[in-house]
Protein backbone atom coordinates (compact mmCIF):
# COMPACT_ATOMS: atom_id res chain seq x y z
CA UNK A 1 0.00 0.00 0.00
CA UNK A 2 2.80 2.62 0.51
CA UNK A 3 4.64 1.96 -2.59
CA UNK A 4 0.95 2.49 -4.44
CA UNK A 5 1.24 5.99 -5.06
CA UNK A 6 5.16 6.17 -6.03
CA UNK A 7 3.97 3.08 -8.85
CA UNK A 8 1.03 2.63 -10.10
CA UNK A 9 -0.27 5.13 -13.08
CA UNK A 10 -2.56 8.11 -11.83
CA UNK A 11 -5.83 6.75 -13.82
CA UNK A 12 -8.87 9.61 -13.78
CA UNK A 13 -12.03 7.55 -12.71
CA UNK A 14 -15.40 7.94 -14.34
CA UNK A 15 -18.80 7.91 -12.69
CA UNK A 16 -20.71 5.38 -13.77
CA UNK A 17 -23.67 3.37 -12.39
CA UNK A 18 -23.42 -0.06 -10.92
CA UNK A 19 -24.49 -3.17 -13.54
CA UNK A 20 -26.56 -4.98 -11.02
CA UNK A 21 -28.67 -7.05 -13.77
CA UNK A 22 -25.74 -8.30 -15.68
CA UNK A 23 -23.50 -8.98 -12.93
CA UNK A 24 -26.44 -11.07 -11.06
CA UNK A 25 -27.14 -12.81 -15.21
CA UNK A 26 -23.25 -13.72 -15.64
CA UNK A 27 -23.12 -14.58 -12.24
CA UNK A 28 -26.03 -17.12 -11.85
CA UNK A 29 -24.92 -18.05 -15.39
CA UNK A 30 -21.46 -19.19 -14.84
CA UNK A 31 -22.60 -20.78 -11.42
CA UNK A 32 -25.40 -22.58 -13.01
CA UNK A 33 -22.65 -24.08 -15.39
CA UNK A 34 -20.60 -25.33 -13.43
CA UNK A 35 -22.64 -26.65 -11.06
CA UNK A 36 -24.06 -28.63 -13.72
CA UNK A 37 -20.76 -29.58 -14.58
CA UNK A 38 -19.90 -30.76 -11.14
CA UNK A 39 -23.10 -33.05 -10.85
CA UNK A 40 -23.20 -34.29 -14.08
CA UNK A 41 -21.15 -37.50 -13.64
CA UNK A 42 -22.84 -38.66 -10.63
CA UNK A 43 -26.53 -37.41 -12.36
CA UNK A 44 -25.66 -38.75 -16.11
CA UNK A 45 -25.08 -36.09 -18.74
CA UNK A 46 -28.69 -36.53 -20.16
CA UNK A 47 -30.44 -36.40 -17.13
CA UNK A 48 -33.14 -33.99 -16.94
CA UNK A 49 -31.64 -31.96 -14.24
CA UNK A 50 -28.26 -31.25 -16.21
CA UNK A 51 -30.27 -30.36 -19.28
CA UNK A 52 -32.60 -27.88 -17.87
CA UNK A 53 -29.34 -26.76 -15.73
CA UNK A 54 -27.20 -26.34 -18.47
CA UNK A 55 -29.82 -24.58 -20.74
CA UNK A 56 -30.74 -22.08 -18.29
CA UNK A 57 -26.68 -21.53 -18.09
CA UNK A 58 -26.92 -20.94 -21.86
CA UNK A 59 -30.05 -18.96 -21.82
CA UNK A 60 -28.68 -16.73 -18.81
CA UNK A 61 -25.03 -15.79 -20.06
CA UNK A 62 -27.35 -15.08 -23.58
CA UNK A 63 -29.08 -12.77 -21.50
CA UNK A 64 -25.91 -10.98 -20.11
CA UNK A 65 -24.85 -10.27 -23.57
CA UNK A 66 -28.05 -9.24 -24.45
CA UNK A 67 -28.35 -6.87 -22.12
CA UNK A 68 -24.76 -5.44 -22.10
CA UNK A 69 -25.30 -4.37 -25.61
CA UNK A 70 -28.06 -2.20 -24.82
CA UNK A 71 -27.33 -0.84 -20.92
CA UNK A 72 -25.66 2.63 -20.50
CA UNK A 73 -23.30 1.35 -18.10
CA UNK A 74 -22.47 -2.06 -18.72
CA UNK A 75 -20.30 -4.17 -16.52
CA UNK A 76 -18.51 -6.01 -19.60
CA UNK A 77 -18.56 -3.52 -23.09
CA UNK A 78 -18.21 -6.25 -25.50
CA UNK A 79 -16.42 -3.67 -27.17
CA UNK A 80 -13.32 -4.64 -25.05
CA UNK A 81 -13.23 -8.11 -27.20
CA UNK A 82 -12.07 -6.56 -30.23
CA UNK A 83 -8.63 -5.85 -28.25
CA UNK A 84 -5.86 -7.95 -30.01
CA UNK A 85 -4.95 -11.30 -27.96
CA UNK A 86 -7.83 -10.63 -25.37
CA UNK A 87 -9.39 -13.98 -26.37
CA UNK A 88 -6.80 -16.14 -27.75
CA UNK A 89 -5.11 -15.21 -23.80
CA UNK A 90 -8.39 -16.21 -21.98
CA UNK A 91 -9.15 -19.48 -24.22
CA UNK A 92 -5.19 -20.40 -23.09
CA UNK A 93 -5.79 -19.12 -19.42
CA UNK A 94 -8.97 -21.71 -19.29
CA UNK A 95 -7.20 -24.72 -20.99
CA UNK A 96 -4.37 -23.97 -18.39
CA UNK A 97 -7.06 -24.00 -15.67
CA UNK A 98 -8.94 -27.21 -16.95
CA UNK A 99 -5.26 -28.91 -16.79
CA UNK A 100 -3.84 -27.89 -14.22
CA UNK A 101 -6.28 -27.80 -11.08
CA UNK A 102 -6.64 -31.46 -11.52
CA UNK A 103 -3.29 -32.67 -12.16
CA UNK A 104 -3.19 -31.07 -8.40
CA UNK A 105 -5.89 -32.46 -7.27
CA UNK A 106 -5.32 -36.48 -8.30
CA UNK A 107 -1.76 -36.38 -7.67
CA UNK A 108 -2.90 -35.25 -3.83
CA UNK A 109 -5.24 -38.68 -4.52
CA UNK A 110 -2.13 -40.59 -5.13
CA UNK A 111 0.12 -39.72 -2.47
CA UNK A 112 -3.09 -40.73 -0.15
CA UNK A 113 -5.10 -43.27 -0.96
CA UNK A 114 -2.35 -44.98 -3.28
CA UNK A 115 0.83 -44.20 -1.36
CA UNK A 116 -0.48 -43.89 2.29
CA UNK A 117 0.73 -40.40 3.36
CA UNK A 118 -1.62 -38.14 5.67
CA UNK A 119 -2.43 -34.95 4.51
CA UNK A 120 0.24 -33.21 6.12
CA UNK A 121 2.71 -35.72 4.20
CA UNK A 122 1.19 -35.11 1.11
CA UNK A 123 1.02 -31.16 1.28
CA UNK A 124 4.69 -31.40 2.22
CA UNK A 125 5.74 -33.59 -1.01
CA UNK A 126 4.26 -30.67 -3.47
CA UNK A 127 6.51 -27.99 -1.89
CA UNK A 128 9.15 -28.58 -3.97
CA UNK A 129 7.21 -27.88 -6.88
CA UNK A 130 5.19 -25.16 -5.21
CA UNK A 131 8.67 -23.69 -4.48
CA UNK A 132 10.27 -23.81 -7.72
CA UNK A 133 7.21 -22.21 -9.36
CA UNK A 134 8.23 -19.12 -6.98
CA UNK A 135 11.53 -18.99 -8.45
CA UNK A 136 10.79 -19.36 -12.22
CA UNK A 137 8.12 -16.45 -12.12
CA UNK A 138 9.54 -14.40 -9.92
CA UNK A 139 13.48 -14.60 -11.11
CA UNK A 140 13.18 -16.17 -14.70
CA UNK A 141 10.05 -15.48 -16.40
CA UNK A 142 9.59 -11.71 -16.62
CA UNK A 143 13.36 -11.89 -18.44
CA UNK A 144 12.10 -14.88 -20.80
CA UNK A 145 8.90 -12.24 -21.38
CA UNK A 146 11.18 -9.69 -22.38
CA UNK A 147 13.47 -11.86 -24.39
CA UNK A 148 10.85 -13.91 -26.62
CA UNK A 149 7.85 -12.47 -25.92
CA UNK A 150 4.27 -13.78 -24.39
CA UNK A 151 2.74 -16.14 -27.32
CA UNK A 152 6.38 -18.41 -27.34
CA UNK A 153 5.94 -18.53 -24.01
CA UNK A 154 2.61 -19.81 -23.63
CA UNK A 155 2.78 -22.20 -26.58
CA UNK A 156 5.97 -23.69 -25.00
CA UNK A 157 4.98 -23.82 -21.30
CA UNK A 158 1.39 -25.10 -22.18
CA UNK A 159 3.84 -28.45 -24.21
CA UNK A 160 6.20 -28.73 -21.23
CA UNK A 161 3.24 -29.20 -18.85
CA UNK A 162 1.44 -31.53 -21.36
CA UNK A 163 4.78 -33.21 -20.52
CA UNK A 164 4.91 -33.51 -17.31
CA UNK A 165 1.73 -34.71 -16.71
CA UNK A 166 2.28 -37.57 -19.23
CA UNK A 167 5.35 -37.98 -16.65
CA UNK A 168 3.21 -38.28 -14.12
CA UNK A 169 0.59 -40.41 -16.01
CA UNK A 170 3.60 -43.19 -15.67
CA UNK A 171 2.64 -43.69 -11.76
CA UNK A 172 2.29 -46.76 -10.34
CA UNK A 173 0.77 -48.54 -7.77
CA UNK A 174 3.55 -49.83 -6.15
CA UNK A 175 5.33 -46.54 -6.91
CA UNK A 176 7.09 -43.83 -4.37
CA UNK A 177 7.35 -39.80 -4.25
CA UNK A 178 10.63 -40.02 -5.86
CA UNK A 179 10.04 -41.94 -8.64
CA UNK A 180 6.55 -41.15 -9.54
CA UNK A 181 5.66 -37.58 -8.23
CA UNK A 182 8.42 -35.63 -8.16
CA UNK A 183 10.01 -35.73 -11.77
CA UNK A 184 6.34 -35.03 -13.22
CA UNK A 185 5.23 -32.58 -10.39
CA UNK A 186 8.81 -30.53 -11.31
CA UNK A 187 8.39 -30.65 -14.89
CA UNK A 188 4.63 -29.32 -14.93
CA UNK A 189 5.77 -26.58 -12.54
CA UNK A 190 8.10 -25.57 -15.44
CA UNK A 191 5.45 -25.83 -17.45
CA UNK A 192 3.11 -23.57 -15.48
CA UNK A 193 5.65 -21.11 -14.74
CA UNK A 194 5.99 -20.26 -18.36
CA UNK A 195 2.19 -19.76 -19.12
CA UNK A 196 0.35 -17.84 -16.35
CA UNK A 197 2.66 -14.84 -16.24
CA UNK A 198 2.61 -14.29 -20.18
CA UNK A 199 -1.02 -15.18 -20.61
CA UNK A 200 -2.12 -12.52 -18.41
CA UNK A 201 0.03 -10.07 -19.65
CA UNK A 202 -1.41 -11.11 -22.97
CA UNK A 203 -5.20 -10.37 -21.72
CA UNK A 204 -4.40 -7.04 -20.24
CA UNK A 205 -1.56 -5.82 -22.10
CA UNK A 206 -3.78 -4.45 -24.78
CA UNK A 207 -6.60 -2.85 -23.04
CA UNK A 208 -6.88 0.53 -22.34
CA UNK A 209 -5.38 2.45 -18.99
CA UNK A 210 -9.65 2.22 -17.75
CA UNK A 211 -10.56 -1.17 -18.69
CA UNK A 212 -7.12 -2.85 -16.79
CA UNK A 213 -9.62 -3.88 -14.43
CA UNK A 214 -11.94 -5.49 -16.40
CA UNK A 215 -9.85 -7.68 -18.61
CA UNK A 216 -7.72 -8.97 -15.14
CA UNK A 217 -11.41 -9.83 -13.95
CA UNK A 218 -12.43 -11.59 -17.12
CA UNK A 219 -9.01 -13.72 -17.24
CA UNK A 220 -9.49 -14.00 -13.46
CA UNK A 221 -12.66 -15.42 -14.11
CA UNK A 222 -11.65 -17.69 -17.09
CA UNK A 223 -8.91 -19.34 -15.37
CA UNK A 224 -11.50 -20.37 -12.41
CA UNK A 225 -14.02 -21.65 -14.56
CA UNK A 226 -11.85 -23.34 -16.55
CA UNK A 227 -10.73 -25.12 -13.65
CA UNK A 228 -13.66 -25.77 -12.35
CA UNK A 229 -15.16 -27.61 -15.63
CA UNK A 230 -11.77 -29.27 -16.48
CA UNK A 231 -12.08 -30.76 -12.81
CA UNK A 232 -15.50 -32.07 -13.62
CA UNK A 233 -14.21 -33.51 -16.79
CA UNK A 234 -11.70 -35.49 -15.52
CA UNK A 235 -13.24 -36.63 -12.72
CA UNK A 236 -15.29 -38.24 -14.59
CA UNK A 237 -12.82 -39.76 -17.04
CA UNK A 238 -10.86 -41.12 -13.49
CA UNK A 239 -13.95 -42.51 -12.33
CA UNK A 240 -14.85 -44.37 -15.36
CA UNK A 241 -11.46 -46.07 -15.16
CA UNK A 242 -11.66 -47.11 -11.77
CA UNK A 243 -10.80 -44.12 -9.31
CA UNK A 244 -13.94 -44.62 -7.13
CA UNK A 245 -12.51 -48.31 -6.21
CA UNK A 246 -11.29 -46.96 -3.16
CA UNK A 247 -9.02 -49.65 -1.19
CA UNK A 248 -8.16 -51.52 -4.97
CA UNK A 249 -4.87 -50.02 -5.37
CA UNK A 250 -4.19 -50.79 -9.02
CA UNK A 251 -7.72 -49.24 -10.34
CA UNK A 252 -7.30 -45.95 -8.55
CA UNK A 253 -3.71 -45.65 -9.74
CA UNK A 254 -5.40 -46.86 -13.58
CA UNK A 255 -7.84 -43.87 -13.10
CA UNK A 256 -5.85 -41.40 -12.03
CA UNK A 257 -3.52 -42.16 -15.15
CA UNK A 258 -6.35 -41.61 -17.18
CA UNK A 259 -6.81 -38.18 -15.09
CA UNK A 260 -3.78 -36.91 -15.99
CA UNK A 261 -3.28 -38.27 -19.75
CA UNK A 262 -6.68 -36.24 -20.14
CA UNK A 263 -5.42 -33.22 -18.68
CA UNK A 264 -2.27 -33.99 -21.09
CA UNK A 265 -4.48 -33.34 -24.25
CA UNK A 266 -5.81 -30.12 -22.71
CA UNK A 267 -2.79 -29.17 -22.47
CA UNK A 268 -1.80 -29.74 -25.72
CA UNK A 269 -5.25 -28.26 -27.28
CA UNK A 270 -4.13 -25.12 -25.70
CA UNK A 271 -1.12 -25.26 -27.32
CA UNK A 272 -2.35 -25.49 -30.24
CA UNK A 273 -5.28 -22.91 -29.84
CA UNK A 274 -2.71 -20.44 -28.66
CA UNK A 275 -0.68 -20.95 -31.77
CA UNK A 276 -3.82 -20.12 -33.95
CA UNK A 277 -5.56 -17.47 -31.93
CA UNK A 278 -2.67 -15.37 -30.72
CA UNK A 279 -0.65 -12.85 -32.38
CA UNK A 280 2.56 -10.60 -31.59
CA UNK A 281 2.77 -7.13 -31.58
CA UNK A 282 4.44 -5.91 -34.01
CA UNK A 283 6.58 -3.34 -31.34
CA UNK A 284 7.27 -6.49 -29.29
CA UNK A 285 8.95 -7.94 -32.38
CA UNK A 286 10.59 -5.12 -32.76
CA UNK A 287 11.78 -5.25 -28.92
CA UNK A 288 12.80 -8.59 -29.45
CA UNK A 289 14.86 -8.03 -32.61
CA UNK A 290 16.81 -4.91 -30.35
CA UNK A 291 17.43 -7.11 -27.95
CA UNK A 292 18.77 -10.00 -30.30
CA UNK A 293 21.10 -7.08 -32.15
CA UNK A 294 22.43 -5.90 -28.32
CA UNK A 295 23.19 -9.68 -27.75
CA UNK A 296 25.05 -10.22 -30.81
CA UNK A 297 26.60 -6.96 -30.17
Amino acid sequence: LATVPAVLPAVPGRRAGLDVAGAAAVTAGLGLAVYAIVQAPERGWGSTSTVLQLGGAVLLLALFVAWQRIVRGPLMPLSVWRTPNLAGANAAMALLGAAWIPMWYFLNLYLQQVLGYGAFPSGAALLPMTALMMVLMVGVTGRLIARFGTKPLIVTGLVVLAGGLLVLSTIDASGGFLTDVLPGSLVSAVGMSLVFIPATMAAIGGVAPEQGGLASGIVNTTYQVGSAIGLAVMTAIATSQGAGKLGDLPSLTDGFQAAFIGAAVVALAGAVLAVVTLRTPAAATGAQGDVKEEVRA
